[in-house]
């Protein structure tokens, strides 16, 4: 899977939007530790922009940035071959994965969060849709042969391209080496009110007071 599957597997910007903030929510109550979170949502991340962004404590990380004008994505795989640390990258991103992104979401190509120290661009996988958009889009990109998953987005993008609760509870508890209630993950993903006791089917050393910042943060909707 590249960067163009992924795009054909991608919802609207607001059905993403409301799917990271389940993502974040659910790593909230299953990971009380920020440190050790996968997903993540920032409501007030930039002047009318929110960001949700995955890491995985090994060097790869997706950002989803969420503006005026739509959405822009950018993934780094640091053992891809379009890695731009890679043989002939000269420190650059591959050609075509960044060239054809609109002045829209130029300030996020020149994000220095999405950069290293030395300017270098942390990308392999860059996505965006703009609002007058019917679709994601992307570069034209001429993919390193000899990969299943040349440019990362397979495993970057894992719950973004299945959102089935099936599939975050697969996930979770590999990556957490817990049982996750299937029942409680639809909960979240329908974007309703948590009780206690879906959080506590979920982490019973967790109460609603502990997450109260968390869901502020993220912008979870709360009962009344």
């Amino acid at each position: 899977m590249t960067a163009y599957d992924v795009a054909r597997r991608l919802p609207s910007v607001p059905e993403l939007r409301d799917h990271c903030r389940a993502l974040a929510t659910l790593d909230a109550i299953l990971s009380p530790d920020r440190e050790s979170r996968y997903y993540s949502f920032d409501s007030t991340w930039g002047e009318a922009e929110e960001l949700a962004s995955m890491r995985n404590g090994q060097g790869d990380e997706y950002s989803v940035v969420l503006t005026a004008a739509g959405a822009y994505i950018r993934g780094f795989d640091h053992e891809s071959a379009m890695s731009p640390y890679g043989t002939g990258q000269d420190g650059a991103a591959r050609p075509g994965v960044l060239d054809d992104v609109p002045p829209a979401f130029r300030p996020q190509v020149e994000e220095p969060a999405f950069s290293d120290e030395d300017g270098i661009p942390a990308v392999t996988v860059c996505l965006w849709r703009e609002n007058t958009d019917d679709r994601w889009r992307h570069g034209t990109i001429e993919f390193p042969a000899g990969s299943a998953d040349p440019d990362g987005a397979e495993g970057l993008f894992e719950l973004l391209a299945d959102r089935s609760p099936e599939a975050y509870q697969r996930w979770a508890e590999d990556y957490y080496e817990v049982s996750v209630d299937l029942a409680a993950v639809r909960h979240v993903y329908a974007l309703r009110p948590l009780t206690a006791e879906v959080v506590a089917a979920l982490n019973d050393e967790l109460d609603l007071a502990g997450l109260a910042g968390d869901l502020a943060g993220i912008g979870y909707p709360q009962a009344g």
